[in-house]
């Protein structure tokens, strides 16, 4: 530290204005930083002279970010052969379609349902293929959700739409239950609660005057296979950019998805 000082004198005293000079370091000048002003007597004592410097408070490292919050993403449909790729159970297969590309297994058995856990990307996920038959699906959602506390924001539900064109998606962020009964099931077992977010797979309507109860349960034709298997796909997109970027690109994903032209 260097001072540097000015005398103005009179007959009887004399004012020092003195300046403090702080050396920097990095930049390796001499920076200004207070005044301060001195009274000296005729008989020459010197009152003290104070020097400060203002610094800025070291910077404070980043606080680290939390980790993320694992999601549950549930497939509904109906267990057992006599069911598998039936129109019904597109729930589950859009689940086995997430389960192979992300390498998650879903050997075990665990709250009445297929049960895996794994990530898309660094986020936790939870995947569950209900094994209650459809109408008690929330027998087991219900129990997931309130064994590992997930917040409902965080739970996807995947599963079929008469109401919608074959093969179309649609995600939407909470709603009713629309008239399907594993929808019903898990609201009841949520304490009533709509406000999660689902994703809904177009099955189309059953033909002429064909029961709706049958129509869900008979399998796909050929053509309708290869449209679905490249629905699941973009539905498999849908929710990494769910899981990872959020819900409205995602939702803008699934908005301007292309149908497959057969």
């Amino acid at each position: 530290m260097k001072v540097a000082c000015a005398i103005s004198s009179t007959a009887s005293s004399a004012v020092v204005l003195c300046r403090c000079l702080f050396s920097s370091s990095a930049a390796k000048t001499l920076i200004p930083t207070s005044y301060w002003r001195s009274n000296t007597s005729a008989s020459g004592s010197l009152y003290q002279i104070a020097c400060s410097m203002t610094t800025s408070p070291a910077p404070q490292p980043e606080k680290p970010k939390p980790p993320p919050q694992p999601w549950l993403i549930v497939g509904l449909g109906n267990p057992g052969k006599r069911y598998a790729g039936t129109r019904h159970s597109v729930g589950f297969e859009m689940i086995d379609t997430i389960a192979d590309a992300e390498g998650i297994s879903m050997g075990s058995v665990s709250f009445k349902a297929q049960f895996g856990k794994g990530f898309i990307g660094d986020v936790p996920v939870m995947l569950a293929k209900p094994q209650t038959f459809m109408n008690a699906s929330g027998e087991s959602v219900g129990a997931i959700v309130s064994y590992y506390k997930i917040p409902l924001k965080q739970v996807l539900v995947v599963f079929d739409d008469l109401d919608l064109p074959f093969a179309k998606l649609r995600l939407l962020p909470k709603g009713g239950h629309g008239g399907h009964n594993g929808m019903r099931s898990i609201m009841k077992h949520l304490k009533g609660s709509r406000d999660f977010p689902r994703l809904r797979i177009g099955i189309g309507r059953p033909p002429g005057k064909m029961d709706p109860a049958s129509f869900v349960l008979r399998a796909f034709n050929p053509q309708e296979r290869e449209e679905l298997d490249f629905t699941l796909q973009n539905g498999l997109e849908a929710v990494r950019i769910l899981v990872l970027e959020g819900f409205d690109k995602s939702a803008t994903f699934v908005n301007s998805a292309k149908p497959l032209i057969v």
